[in-house]
């Protein structure tokens, strides 16, 4: 690694350090590093367990257990400056552990952890979020049992690498991340690259495993659902254009299978969505911008006139800043009304065109004086 000087052009080496060196330690420090940003492994990953050690009839542990965008069990494994010889046969022993561990089973660990770390949470909807489900009973977990390994260290011996390779030959999931530690100027530095497989023959791999997972993973059920879902915003976008020109333009013969359905808000990452799930429906303004910063300065701008908003919507409405996440959204919900319930849909078809049809009308003034750039 290099530090550049862009006036003069000239360059000085940084170079590389030892955990061992730095007092570092395995489970204190890069395992929590993991935790705190899980994409210091290269992707957005979910945390659910660490230490974990409910294997049956074995003391092991495994270092830390993840779910990825896809469902699938992630087992990560992490040493410091060595890897040792052992590490993959480890990490495959785990691995095999998991691979009976069903929907509730990962459930119920993810609860447990949360318990300890973010007392309050629900592990089903906390894993919604991430997998942008509407409700527990649409996701699936560990469901082809394709359970994924990821070694971290800052050394792999030749042993490992060699196995590694071998069992990839037999559509094993298994990287390989190295994890460089660098000191400047009192800083502390990491750097990180995934050595196996090959990053660039690796999203194409994954390109592939995505496409195939799209066109052959989908349950019965859930093919079911997007039906119903699909039938459902036909017949309730035919009956909005008869009233509002606010989802004209919304194609009604392509397919809408999600739980929403959004349309412009006047104003670039600002847009109207019809939510509905089994359990309510809901209208919303949703505050989307490429910056985070941005998307806070102006729900903060919305929320000043919260009191007159809501009297000229003649409802109190669901405020959420979400300063956890990039986007903010405004929200009115009717509680209560299931999708996949017909004698629910005449109540909800109801409630969301004439809540959307006054909630857009009730903020379009208001988001007319908002800044570009704020």
């Amino acid at each position: 690694m290099y530090l550049v000087n862009r006036e003069n052009k000239q360059s000085k080496k940084i170079e590389p350090v030892t955990f061992t060196s730095l007092g570092l330690k395995e489970r204190e420090d890069l395992q929590e590093w993991i935790v705190r940003e899980p994409l210091i492994l290269g992707e957005e990953l979910l945390i659910i367990q660490k230490e974990f050690a409910g294997f049956s009839d074995t003391n092991e542990r495994l270092d830390l257990l993840a779910i990825d965008r896809k469902g699938e069990l992630v087992i990560i494994e992490n040493k410091l400056d060595d890897t040792g010889k052992d590490v993959t046969w480890q990490a495959m022993k785990y691995a095999s552990y998991c691979s009976t561990l069903g929907k509730e089973g990962i459930r119920k660990i993810y609860q447990d952890y949360l318990n300890k770390t973010e007392p309050g949470i629900a592990a089903e909807d906390r894993i919604c979020d991430f997998l942008n489900k509407s409700d527990f009973d649409e996701v699936q977990l560990n469901h082809d049992l394709a359970q994924r390994i990821i070694l971290v260290a800052r050394e792999f011996r030749k042993e490992v690498t060699s196995t590694v390779l071998w069992a990839r030959k037999f559509r094993i999931q298994i990287q390989c991340i190295k994890v460089i530690p660098y000191i400047f100027e009192g800083h502390l530095l990491l750097d990180t690259e995934q050595i196996i497989p090959v990053k660039d023959v690796a999203d194409i791999i994954i390109s592939l495993d995505e496409k195939a997972h799209d066109e052959i993973a989908t349950g019965a059920e859930i093919a079911e659902r997007e039906l119903i879902r699909d039938r459902f915003w036909r017949e309730l976008l035919l009956q909005m254009n008869t009233q509002s020109s606010l989802y004209i333009g919304i194609n009604t013969e392509a397919n809408h299978y999600d739980h929403w359905l959004s349309t412009g808000a006047g104003m670039g990452g600002l847009s109207y969505t019809f939510v509905i799930t089994k359990k309510y429906a809901a209208v919303e303004l949703g505050i989307n911008k490429a910056s985070q910063e941005e998307n806070k300065a102006i729900y903060d701008a919305l929320v000043i006139n919260k009191e007159t908003i809501e009297t000229n919507f003649g409802e109190a409405l669901s405020w959420q800043r979400l300063d956890e996440k990039k986007m903010s959204r405004i929200t009115c919900i009717l509680d209560g009304v299931n999708i996949f319930n017909d004698d629910d849909w005449p109540k909800i078809k109801e409630f969301l065109i004439s809540k959307m049809i006054q909630f857009s009308e009730t903020m379009k003034p208001y988001i007319a004086k908002i800044k570009p750039g704020m």
